[in-house]
Formats: C-alpha cells, structure tokens, sequence
C-alpha cells in the first residue's frame, strides 16, 4: 500500500484533485456495487458551504455521462471521481480516507485548505497610511462580518510591519476566535496591506486584557 507521501506525489502527476485511499475506494465500490450498472457511475464530492473553518461537503454517487462540461473527472483504479468546477479549488490536495476510529464508519476528507470564516471581502480601496488602512478594512468589510457572530475586532497599533489588534464581544473568550483571527482577519489584512507581514492578536481571552500595553 502506498504512503501519504507517495500518494500526494501520484496524484500532482496525474492531475488528481482529491486523493482517494485505497480504504476508500473499496467503501465506495462497495456501495456503488448495489446500482444496476456500477461501472457507469462516478462518486461525485461537492463543497456546499463552510461552517466555521471547515468546509461542509455532499458526496453522492452520479451517472458519468451526467457530468458537467467544466466538471473535473479523474479515473483511476476503476473509480472515477467527479468534483464541480467551484469545488476545485477548495478540494485541491484534500485526501477521501476513512476514518481513524474504524467503528465511526463512513468516509472522513482529511483537507488542508480552510474557508475564510468572515465570507467574501469583496474589494475595498484603501487610503492613507498604513494604520489608517487597518482601521478602514476593520470597519468597512472585518467587522460587518464579524458581527453576525456576536463580536468585533479592534485596532490596537502597528510595530514595523506588524499589525495588533484585540478581539471583542462573541469573540473574545470564544474557542473559535484565535481560528477565526489565523483564517479571517489575519488573511485579509495581509491581502489587502502589502506592507503588513504578520497580524497579531493581542486579547488575553481569559482576562480580556491587553497584553499590547503591558
């Protein structure tokens, strides 16, 4: 049985999007087994939405001939995979295995890419200097988003081309803040600033104080 490693390797030179297990492919032979005409069907995985940072997935089983014209399909050891063209991106190197408790049962993907938590930024132009932009990408697109989960971030200061910044509200204290700063805020202050190389959260979420000024 091949490694994780030489798995990765196959699936770059094949040009496969999702790496399939051996384990999950004999799960998957075993259920399309039961349809009338095994061969002619495909299992089809589909990003349907995130729900914090992960994404949410549908896998089904779809006749082949059925396939979208920019679907990507890949056959390999008499399984062909089908992935809609939107769920490419997000499924790029994500492994279908089972999982590691044998008694759960089902199929588990194992992905290395996280959805933004905040939603789409969108595009937003951005003025004056560097702490100014800061300011302005918080209140203009961070924080709308933030609100919906009860919270809002703060500008604290920039130190060089570090940024800090406090969390608030549904945020602060909250086990999926520190996710949401590293995948959210993090990755659209760095986008929309060239000049920042790192976003820093100072909130001490179990004082809620800030560490910054201490």
């Amino acid at each position: 049985m091949a490694n994780a490693v030489e798995t990765e390797l196959e699936a770059e030179e094949t040009g496969e999007v999702l790496i399939v297990t051996e384990a999950a492919r004999a799960v998957v032979a075993e259920i399309r087994a039961n349809e009338e005409d095994p061969e002619s069907y495909g299992l089809r995985v589909e990003v349907t939405g995130a729900s914090g940072v992960e994404y949410v997935y549908d896998l089904s089983l779809e006749p082949i001939a059925e396939a979208a014209d920019d679907d990507h399909i890949h056959t390999s050891d008499g399984l062909t995979v089908i992935i809609p063209a939107a769920s490419t991106a997000a499924l790029r190197g994500a492994t279908l295995d089972i999982p590691s408790t044998p008694a759960q049962g089902g199929l588990v993907i194992r992905n290395p890419n996280r959805p933004n938590p905040l939603g789409d930024m969108g595009q937003l132009e951005l003025v004056g200097d560097v702490a100014e932009k800061v300011q302005m990408l918080l209140a203009e697109r961070i924080n709308p988003a933030l609100a919906s989960h009860g919270g809002f971030a703060t500008f604290v200061g920039v130190d060089g081309d570090k940024v800090f910044i406090t969390m608030g509200g549904g945020c602060q204290g909250c086990s999926m803040s520190a996710a949401t700063l590293a995948e959210g805020i993090r990755k659209a202050i760095l986008e929309a600033i060239p000049e920042i190389t790192d976003v820093i959260d100072s909130t001490d979420h179990q004082q809620g104080d800030n560490p910054y000024y201490t």
